[in-house]
């Protein structure tokens, strides 16, 4: 039997072939010396294209700096606790801050701030130019006393007896104060008929809207007189619950409270209760006047 190799092409076959290798070839030609990398359609290290980016970031900043909070002259003295936070500064320099004020001292310069908080150099470099105190204080090379600082404010401190009871003042007495009208009067007043009556003037900070000045201004006309007698709770032994029912107390600061109760078995002194988170220093200063550690 004769067997067919299968080297042996027709005509037709033998020009096929042919075609296929010389569209390898060509192809092989194409691989090695067309060069097929895109080129950039133009150059962006170009002068004309440098200006216009730099003009882009030059409007960015622009813009970014618009949005930045303006700051504005402030008096250190009436720092509050959102304002401090707001500034840069820490719990604890916010603490003494209030502390200070709370001891009837005043801050004058940017060196008492700097003695009284501890800011570093950089957070009071930053924030010292906005400082703005009376102009009496600029004007004195001597330091001045509180009662000084009230004269200048517009009123001499009035002694003890020259005061109206805060609990018996009526809302027309109370907008004798500059500073308070209508609506604050009346919030004032009904603050005092939630909690019974006022036991302390620390109280008075807790009516929402009142600034630290408006209630300086106020407690130089009224004093508590016939103070509310608390009864006060128990912290080693209140529930969360029990101590929500106190005037200004979340529930959720109530929680913080006993919690922190639970971890330290016992609480010792109502002061330790100034390492909770979010606790201020006046805020600890009012909870204080419902809570004992006996």
């Amino acid at each position: 039997m004769e067997l067919k190799s299968h080297f042996t092409f027709s005509k037709q076959q033998r020009s096929g072939i042919l075609l296929l290798l010389l569209l390898i070839v060509t192809l092989l030609c194409l691989f090695w010396f067309v060069d097929f990398s895109e080129s950039e359609s133009f150059d962006i290290s170009s002068e004309e294209i440098t200006s216009i980016k730099n003009e882009i970031d030059s409007l960015r900043l622009i813009e970014i700096e618009k949005r930045k909070p303006k700051r504005s002259e402030f008096n250190p003295n009436f720092i509050t606790d959102y304002s401090g936070y707001v500034l840069g500064l820490s719990n604890e320099e916010i603490d003494k801050l209030l502390q200070y004020r709370k001891d009837g001292k005043w801050i004058n310069s940017a060196a008492d701030f700097k003695r009284v908080t501890g800011v570093s150099d950089s957070l009071l470099s930053e924030i010292s130019p906005y400082f703005k105190f009376p102009a009496w204080v600029n004007n004195s090379a001597s330091k001045v006393s509180a009662t000084s600082y009230n004269q200048n404010k517009g009123f001499v401190a009035r002694p003890f007896s020259k005061k109206i009871d805060l609990n018996q003042a009526t809302e027309t007495q109370l907008q004798q104060v500059s500073g308070i009208g209508e609506t604050l009067s009346k919030r004032i007043v009904s603050y005092r008929e939630s909690i019974g009556g006022f036991s302390d003037e620390k109280q008075l900070y807790a009516v929402y809207g009142l600034s630290p000045e408006v209630v300086e201004r106020t407690l130089n006309v009224f004093t508590v007189k016939t103070p509310k007698e608390i009864s006060k709770i128990n912290v080693n032994h209140a529930s969360a619950s029990d101590i929500a029912t106190i005037p200004g107390v979340s529930f959720e600061l109530a929680k913080k409270i006993w919690e922190y109760r639970r971890l330290r078995e016992k609480i010792t002194n109502v002061e330790e209760l100034n390492k909770i988170e979010g606790m201020s220093q006046r805020k600890l200063q009012l909870i204080q006047l419902y809570l004992s550690a006996e």
